[in-house]
């Protein structure tokens, strides 16, 4: 799907997106105004149901928020690029309610006593909220491209071919940024004193 916004429109929303990248809420604010109900439309078209595509647009503006560093302005309009992360997010949502639905059982109270795991245990949670951060700090580290197609494959579980076509770029070009992304990632992390998994 291609952006429709005229040209003037997609020079406002990229400039917008660049100074989003630097958290300017006014600007974040604008961007949703100006393509917020064109994305809702999108998100409702796939998934049928205002409520999940509500959802749906709030975690999309979400990684808008945190990943606007990542938009790239040569590989895709501004609003081919909210159009993917609206899109996927939606598949994602309706993926999610079927598993959902297939998997719903009805439990016995046995079933419902789920024991102690620490799994909320305060100093779990603090760690595990340390760890995020260092993640955060390292990939900001990344260039662009390399965080764009890191997070394509380890959070949209895509495949470099996958990640090819969206970023419109040569798979050979993906396969390194992705290799050369994770290297750099790992050598942050150890610096900080993270273990890898």
């Amino acid at each position: 799907m291609t952006s429709a916004l005229p040209e003037r429109s997609n020079a406002e929303l990229a400039r917008l997106l660049a100074r989003v990248a630097l958290q300017d809420r006014a600007a974040f604010e604008q961007v949703y105004r100006l393509t917020s109900d064109h994305l809702l439309g999108l998100a409702h078209g796939i998934l049928n149901r205002r409520d999940r595509a509500e959802d749906v647009l709030q975690e999309a503006f979400m990684n808008v928020w945190y990943g606007a560093a990542g938009f790239n302005p040569a590989i895709a309009t501004p609003m081919t690029w909210l159009i993917n992360i609206v899109r996927n997010k939606s598949i994602d949502k309706l993926r999610s309610g079927k598993t959902e639905r297939a998997s719903t059982v009805e439990l016995d109270d046995e079933a419902m006593e789920l024991p102690d795991d620490g799994t909320q245990q305060p100093q779990r949670l603090l760690e595990e909220s340390l760890l995020r951060a260092h993640i955060d700090s390292c990939m900001a580290g990344l260039a662009a491209v390399q965080r764009q197609a890191i997070a394509l494959a380890y959070y949209r579980g895509m495949v470099h071919t996958e990640i090819a076509e969206v970023l419109g770029a040569p798979l050979g070009t993906v396969k390194a940024w992705v290799r050369r992304g994770v290297d750099k990632l790992k050598s942050c992390l150890e610096t900080a004193g993270v273990e890898a998994a």
